[in-house]
């Protein structure tokens, strides 16, 4: 009898036998391929009016609102079906890459930069407003990812580099589904390793006809959801039909001190903590920014600083929310740590990098809160938008006259809905902090998590605050 994981997705009727059909991903990558080129087409020749142009729509306010709930529901879907990279393969086809990634650049850091970089972009220059911007941010991607992944092996700008990708990693740590092995003594015996070689011709040896895991993780010994894609090569390769996309309890791997494949040890990464205080923090910035307090606090910056200059005092703000609030709750809170458990100071970035990780669960909630509430009051934008979209583009209204007045729900009726999902966040930290606790301090696990539970409750105040304030309609609203 087959020992199958639990729940395990690619066994389910229908969905199961399309994610095992070897052609799965191209089709998702096709669909979206095509979105984005009526995104780009649209933001470069269609009505520079953000509420009623495809780029400024389709982007800021449905991807991104589809992405978060994709990644808290599911898994790591959209990097499934990511356009970037059928284009990165057929590049490929013409010129393959030949060099390695240096290994002195196989961390996060550059990729953190990068997060860090297209947060400020996005509110120096008010991307969300600019259709013609936001596509030639979309056409600089697609030639970044061609440039970097022609010239490296591997999937170099997926693991390294690409700002969605980091984000969709980290929050991936708290999806529902993992690619798990079925049956460990499969593995024990295989000699051709395939998942992570990939499967070459029986008559050429030296042609591979189904790639492996070109991010280096190598099934057996994977750990959680850091790093995967979900791009399934290892689900087609494995001739031993030996993967299954089980279910799991969110959250678990953040906890998890086992080594893993193509990561290491969680505790030994002080830049995945890194990218996990950005992720965190970065969400209650990129919301803050979209309420009336931010205005307020760039004011009193600019009389202090007696300067007028938009990228200084945003400049100072980001510094301020990524560096200096989280340095001082993380390392007062390391600090107290130390102090109720009969610890060092000498150990306080170990111990706060430990516990950064147990901040994942509210810092996903912000995100969700923040961009569904975009999503659920413009959910419907999109309707008028593409029939506006395709008579610009054909000339006539080939899906009749737009309808303007379709937007989505009342702000009022969604914010019981953002509270209840940072809430949801909010109880996740504080079990994670107490596993972290019961991991590092078995002796003092209670004492040991109340540093992290004010934490916790500080973050979750400050995000319900945030919310509660009237949220900018960024790229939505009455077009006509």
């Amino acid at each position: 009898m087959i020992d199958t994981p639990p729940r395990d997705v690619l066994r389910w009727p229908v969905i199961g036998p399309f994610l095992r059909w070897r052609h799965a991903r191209t089709s998702l990558q096709l669909a979206l391929l095509l979105t984005a080129a009526a995104l780009v087409v649209h933001g470069l020749f269609g009505p520079q009016i953000a509420p009623a142009n495809l780029a400024t729509v389709l982007a800021w306010v449905h991807y991104r609102g589809l992405l978060v709930v994709a990644l808290v529901a599911a898994g790591n879907f959209f990097c499934t079906g990511c356009p970037f990279v059928l284009v990165r393969d057929a590049g490929r086809r013409a010129r393959m890459p030949m060099l390695r990634w240096p290994r002195s650049l196989r961390t996060k850091w550059i990729g953190i930069a990068l997060v860090v970089v297209v947060l400020f972009a996005y509110e120096l220059f008010d991307l969300w407003a600019l259709p013609r911007a936001t596509a030639w941010l979309v056409l600089g991607y697609f030639a970044a990812a061609l440039a970097i992944d022609l010239l490296f092996t591997g999937a170099t700008f997926c693991k390294y580099l690409c700002p969605i990708g980091q984000f969709s990693f980290a929050t991936s740590t708290i999806s529902p589904l993992e690619l798990q092995v079925r049956r460990p003594e499969t593995c024990r015996t295989c000699r051709t390793v395939d998942c992570i070689r990939g499967r070459r011709d029986a008559a050429e040896p030296q042609r591979i006809v189904q790639r492996g895991c070109e991010l280096a993780l190598f099934l057996p010994s994977k750990v959680g959801n850091l790093d995967c894609t979900f791009c399934l090569d290892c689900v087609q390769a494995c001739p031993h039909d030996n993967i299954a996309l089980a279910t799991r309890m969110p959250g678990l791997e953040l906890a998890d001190v086992r080594r893993r494949s193509g990561i290491g040890r969680l505790s030994r990464r002080r830049d995945i903590a890194a990218l996990v205080v950005v992720f965190v923090f970065g969400g209650l910035l990129n919301a803050f920014g979209m309420v009336a307090p931010a205005r307020a606090v760039t004011e009193w910056l600019a009389r202090t600083l007696g300067s007028t200059s938009e990228a200084l005092l945003l400049g100072v703000l980001f510094i301020a929310a990524l560096v200096v609030v989280p340095g001082a709750l993380l390392g007062g809170a390391a600090g107290l740590t130390a102090g109720l458990t009969g610890g060092t100071l000498s150990s306080w970035s170990r111990t706060a990098a430990s516990y950064a990780y147990a901040l994942v669960p509210i810092g996903a909630s912000v995100w969700v809160a923040h961009y569904g509430f975009h999503l659920l009051t413009g959910a419907l934008t999109i309707v008028p938008v593409t029939q506006s979209a395709v008579m610009d583009l054909a000339g006539w209204a080939v899906l009749g006259t737009p309808f303007w007045r379709w937007t989505g729900m009342r702000p009022g009726m969604v914010f019981p809905i953002e509270v209840g999902v940072v809430l949801l966040g909010a109880m996740g930290s504080l079990g994670l902090a107490y596993l972290i606790s019961d991991r590092d301090h078995p002796d003092r696990a209670w004492l040991a998590t109340i540093p992290w539970a004010i934490v916790t409750i500080a973050l979750t105040a400050a995000a319900i605050w945030i919310l509660s304030q009237p949220m900018e309609m960024r790229g939505v609203g009455m077009a006509a």
